[in-house]
């Protein structure tokens, strides 16, 4: 039975979620990166794996250098380093870009499906990503197409201090679209998503990728292996409402 009641917001993550982007997306993109600078350096996928447990890019090469070294070529002040990691997600972004624009990384089923549920009932759409600003843009836009793209609204890269799983992107979105937190519903993939999104007081599905297949969602209002797309479709919109239909009637 179909609930009567619908989400305020919808909100996405983006890596995991609307695309598997990870195994061959960044982190091929990471290791295209660190060969062109001659780092020595190769993230493997069990590696990869480990480091998706540190919200952003930056982030994540920065703690990956501080615990087994730093580059021969990388510049000894701490500032110096800043700039050197911010150069190298800099080309990072723009090689994984060329992936996207190509379209040789798909959406995951049922991603344009829900949304477009929820553009039709007056749900606002946003995705929500520790990922460089421009890289998930170039998603939602060559994937999702234009039309689509400009209803979405993007929160991602360092629009924030602290990235997940700290709640601030998503406390940021429902501030914005003018929401209050309790009635969106999250889709993430990741445990430190769903951290992001609980602490923000706000309900979240979890679909798994292939990187967080066997991570912890106890916490999860719902666990799926995707959206999917009739006839395979695992939930809808009108299942997201009623998520917030139960949290309401207790």
């Amino acid at each position: 039975m179909a609930s009567s009641v619908l989400p305020k917001a919808l909100l996405f993550d983006c890596d995991g979620v609307l695309v598997d982007t990870e195994k061959d997306g960044h982190r091929i993109s990471f290791n295209d990166t660190f060969a062109e600078r001659e780092l020595g350096v190769t993230w493997d996928v069990d590696l990869y794996g480990e480091l998706l447990k540190i919200g952003g890019g930056k982030e994540r090469m920065t703690a990956y250098f501080n615990k087994v070294g730093w580059p021969e070529k990388a510049p000894k002040s701490e500032e110096e380093r800043k700039d050197f990691i911010a150069a190298l997600h800099k080309r990072k972004t723009e090689l994984f870009m060329a992936l996207i624009e190509k379209k040789l990384l798909p959406l995951r089923p049922g991603v344009a499906k829900l949304i477009d549920q929820a553009f039709e009932k007056g749900v606002k759409v946003a995705v929500c990503s520790t990922s460089n600003e421009k890289a998930v843009s170039a998603i939602v836009s060559f994937l999702l197409g234009p039309q689509r793209a400009e209803k979405i609204q993007i929160y991602a890269g360092d629009v924030v201090p602290r990235k997940k799983p700290d709640p601030a992107i998503y406390l940021l979105a429902a501030n914005t679209l003018g929401v209050e937190p309790s009635s969106c519903v999250v889709v993430e993939d990741s445990a430190i998503g769903l951290a992001a999104a609980k602490a923000a007081g706000m309900k979240c599905i979890v679909t798994k990728s292939g990187y967080t297949a066997d991570e912890d969602f106890l916490n999860a209002d719902a666990v799926f292996d995707c959206i999917g797309d009739p006839p395979e479709e695992r939930f809808d919109l009108a299942f997201c409402g009623s998520l917030l239909e139960k949290q309401f009637v207790s």
